[in-house]
């Protein structure tokens, strides 16, 4: 170590190299902005239907395009945000649990994602219950995990009520939405 205490020696990052995190915020930004960018474009070339009289806010490309606008502005926030990280990372073990604990994460909302559409969905239950489940299920199990990382222990009841809430409000919210506005069939 140098007299002046710089980390250099012990294998740290250089002075003002982003940590883990603000290089990961940054690629996975310009990641989901690219996806958002290629949904849009693709959404737009999607037939309009007028020659059937298809109402413009019921086209199939609407959604979509909605959604691709959403993930450019929301990947451009990750950029926007791991841009501002650039900092000294702590340490190179503390900046690897980060990394465990994001694809940790990746992998728990993987797994309830593929729960809700694979054997939920279309299965005989209907829409409105299945995805009150689904974020009900989501927001406890995610909410746990933020608990025990800042080493917090929850209020069930609470969480659980509020969960509930949220999900049932949801489940119909979507449910209304897709069924009387998109005019789409929901199972």
């Amino acid at each position: 170590m140098t007299a002046g205490g710089s980390a250099a020696g012990k294998g740290g990052p250089p002075a003002g190299a982003p940590s883990g995190a603000a290089r990961a915020d940054l690629g996975e930004g310009l990641g989901w902005a690219g996806l958002g960018l290629a949904i849009l474009v693709l959404s737009l070339s999607m037939d309009r239907l007028a020659e059937q009289g298809v109402e413009p806010y019921a086209v199939p490309g609407l959604l979509p395009g909605l959604l691709g606008i959403g993930m450019m502005l929301f990947g451009g926030l990750l950029v926007w945000r791991g841009r501002g990280m650039v900092r000294l990372a702590a340490g190179g073990a503390r900046t690897k649990q980060k990394s465990d604990l994001r694809a940790g994460r990746l992998l728990v909302v993987l797994a309830l994602c593929l729960t809700y559409s694979v054997a939920l969905v279309g299965h005989g239950i209907p829409f409105w219950l299945a995805s009150w489940v689904f974020v009900s299920a989501s927001i406890l199990v995610l909410q746990h995990g933020a608990h025990q990382e800042a080493g917090r222990a929850p209020n069930w009841t609470r969480e659980i009520a509020l969960a509930t809430f949220i999900g049932l409000c949801a489940g119909v919210f979507f449910t209304v939405l897709f069924q009387y506005f998109f005019l789409v069939h929901l199972p």
